[in-house]
């Protein structure tokens, strides 16, 4: 998987969201970035991320738009 990879969750419901994410991660991404547009879903995200040794950068609001920006824990 590249370092600038995106997953695009928008309009998807839980745990959907989820799951495209952790497959993502499962790759072992230094960088991941994740759309989705609901807040419990940047939490659940979030959750999933940390416990998978990521660290969860930034999250940002743009529009109806959720980015979340993943990074590998060092």
């Amino acid at each position: 998987m590249a370092d600038n990879s995106v997953v695009d969750a928008r309009g998807l419901s839980c745990p959907i969201p989820v799951i495209r994410t952790k497959k993502a991660l499962d790759a072992q991404p230094d960088k991941l970035v994740v759309l989705v547009d609901a807040q419990v879903q940047v939490e659940n995200v979030t959750r999933m991320a940390k416990s998978k040794g990521y660290v969860v950068k930034e999250v940002k609001k743009e529009g109806d738009t959720f980015r979340i920006l993943i990074v590998r824990g060092k």
